[in-house]
């Protein structure tokens, strides 16, 4: 069997036990990171690399860990983050106090708690509705246990640090008001339905990772899944172009607006 042969059957067999779609992503990166992985663990091929993960747990889940994108920081690019909270959010609050938001492909959690600290200091955290979804499991537990390290919280404003992380052991912990606001969830963005009537649905430094085709997809299920007039807020590497296909004109940088 060629190499690519074998690679196209651990796709195939991957997707089958998974659902977990890995022609979705982009060919090259994926499949160095897994190679490197499988020969990390001696096989040669990724038949033999598959039957192995058939027969210990552990080693699915370290693949499992390894091709999702777990990369998060606290108020990553924090300008966008005070466009997003001085103007957008009052905006859609002068219309509706009850926000709908979605943290999509969230990883441990950074993102959907600096959402929820920012609706907490526009006042309508209690009434909004924060849903947070990420592939891993393993990453969504870290992000429910919500304890960081120092360097996770340095572009978090000093008064936010105070007010909503408190120090314990080494590491800093989420207040319990945030913890609680937030509902975690399983999802495969690939695979999946979404959820529909959102205002704000974040999906920042996850796109880069897939194919054309499987942007294409996801722009479309991303616009039927917001409210006429809601916001897509995407990553600094991800521009969308010609947003008007999938329903959206573009709002600011790094932002669309479903019309």
């Amino acid at each position: 069997m060629s190499e690519d042969q074998d690679f196209s059957q651990f796709i195939a067999r991957i997707k089958r036990k998974t659902a977990i779609d890995l022609s979705q992503y982009k060919e090259a990166q994926m499949k160095r990171r897994l190679t490197t992985l499988r020969l990390k663990h001696g096989y040669q091929t990724f038949e033999q690399y598959f039957q192995a993960m058939e027969q210990n747990r552990s080693l699915l889940n370290e693949f499992l860990d390894r091709m999702t994108i777990n990369v998060s920081e606290f108020w990553r690019n924090p300008v966008r983050w005070s466009i997003l909270m001085d103007r957008f959010l009052p905006e859609m609050i002068t219309e509706s106090p009850r926000l709908k938001v979605w943290s999509a492909a969230c990883s441990t959690g950074e993102e959907p708690y600096t959402l929820a600290m920012i609706l907490s200091e526009l006042g309508v955290l209690q009434k909004s509705t924060l849903i947070a979804t990420d592939l891993d499991n393993n990453v969504l537990q870290k992000a429910q246990e919500a304890s960081y390290l120092e360097r996770s919280l340095r572009d978090v404003p000093v008064d936010y640090r105070s007010k909503y992380f408190s120090p314990s052991e080494g590491a800093f912990l989420v207040s319990e008001g945030l913890k609680k606001s937030i509902q975690f969830k399983q999802q495969n963005l690939l695979h999946d339905t979404f959820d529909k009537g959102f205002d704000l649905i974040v999906c920042r430094n996850v796109m880069i990772y897939f194919t054309e085709e499987a942007k294409h997809e996801l722009y479309h299920k991303f616009s039927a899944a917001l409210k006429p007039g809601g916001l897509l807020f995407v990553g600094s590497t991800e521009q969308i172009f010609s947003p008007q296909q999938y329903g959206f004109e573009t709002a600011d940088t790094f932002f669309y607006r479903r019309v």
